[in-house]
């Protein structure tokens, strides 16, 4: 196996993820836990159906062996899935009420944290099917189910970063002016995939005044010379995310532009240097927007600060106002602030920054300067 080819994943870092699922349900006062196709199915089994109206539902309960209901057809994909040897198959097939199937494995009132994404279809079937129970989702009862990373996995998300380190590097080097957001957009998913992204998640290309648009899509608007160009790119790598945003500047920029782009440098900088375990999510948030509003452009960030980042380039914590889970070593997350001034322009830096024992550790390391394309 290539050197650069991380450690894969065994049955056994399945079966721990799931033992520790059921275990942390337990602790939260759940009766179990139930996964439909998604992430979160693919972070505790490595299996990654498509979803479909046929229900595919993994069932965790603690002292219960972990149990996958699966649709006939689709059995043979499951059996191949890594951490299949670590669960028990429960196939229905077609015709079948695949809720009877599922109930026996649930129990009668039980309170179960669900997938976010499950379909709302299924959902209603098992409660047709058993009356007595009720649910809630997994980022409100279990928002930890993913967030704290083991070392194989700080290795992906790595991996991940440096490829959108790679990807800025070259982006700087092609033109901007006088071609469309779409171009340039299209360059860096192009370079995402040739630095090694399986997943192309989205190319943020914001020029000028579409730059105080946080999610703007890559138009056809043509770059111009004095725009200020919002790049943010990301995906996945190895079943890992990578998450980036730098701002550049077509020709030279004016006073104001500069010292906008150092506002938001410093507050970014701020908040890296802030994490460390112990401190509340939302204490990232206040030191960034902290120095930004000081600088007189409270208003005009609009956004939290960070966002998770694993099998999903967004996921928990959140790094906002109200969010008090404390830091804990290995996990990852987004500081991303920015400021947003209609119809001129917008500035967004963002790196990912993984907790360690006594601090944090920054996984993109490209300039954080306002880089001048042409």
């Amino acid at each position: 196996m290539d050197a650069a080819e991380p450690t894969p994943f065994t049955a056994d870092d399945y079966r721990a993820r799931m033992d520790r699922a059921a275990r942390s349900a337990a602790d939260a006062g759940l009766a179990g836990v139930l996964v439909a196709p998604g992430p979160d199915l693919v972070y505790l089994t490595g299996y990654a159906p498509h979803t479909t109206e046929r229900l595919t539902l993994l069932v965790l309960a603690p002292g219960q062996d972990p149990v996958l209901v699966v649709p006939t057809l689709e059995a043979p994909d499951a059996e191949q899935a890594v951490g299949a040897p670590a669960l028990t198959l429960r196939d229905w097939t077609d015709g079948k009420d695949p809720y009877a199937v599922t109930a026996p494995l649930l129990g009668a009132d039980g309170r179960f944290g669900i997938s976010d994404n499950a379909w709302a279809m299924h959902l209603l079937g098992l409660q047709k099917e058993l009356p007595g129970t009720s649910y809630v989702s997994l980022t409100e009862s279990l928002p930890m189910l993913r967030a704290v990373k083991d070392a194989h996995e700080l290795t992906r998300l790595a991996a991940a970063g440096a490829a959108a380190d790679a990807t800025y590097e070259q982006i700087l080097k092609v033109r901007f002016e006088g071609r469309r957001e779409t171009d340039v957009a299209g360059d860096l998913a192009d370079l995402l995939r040739q630095f090694g992204h399986s997943q192309v998640d989205f190319t943020v290309v914001g020029s000028g005044p579409n730059g105080a648009n946080p999610h703007h899509e890559a138009g056809e608007r043509v770059i111009q010379g004095g725009d200020t160009v919002v790049l943010d790119f990301g995906g996945l790598k190895h079943g890992y995310g990578s998450d980036t945003s730098r701002t550049v500047h077509v020709g030279e920029p004016s006073v104001a532009e500069q010292r906008v782009h150092d506002v938001v440098r410093q507050a970014q900088r701020a908040g890296c240097e802030a994490v460390r375990p112990g401190i509340a999510c939302q204490e990232i948030d206040r030191v960034a927007r902290a120095i930004i509003t000081e600088a007189g452009y409270g208003e005009q960030f609009i956004h939290r600060t960070g966002h998770g980042i694993g099998v999903t380039t967004h996921e928990p914590p959140y790094m906002i106002e109200g969010e008090e889970q404390p830091l804990v070593p290995g996990m990852c997350f987004s500081v991303e602030p920015g400021i947003y001034l209609p119809g001129r322009f917008g500035v967004r830096i963002e790196d990912i920054v993984t907790v360690t024992e006594d601090g944090g550790r920054r996984l993109n390391s490209t300039s954080r300067e306002l880089a001048i394309v042409e």
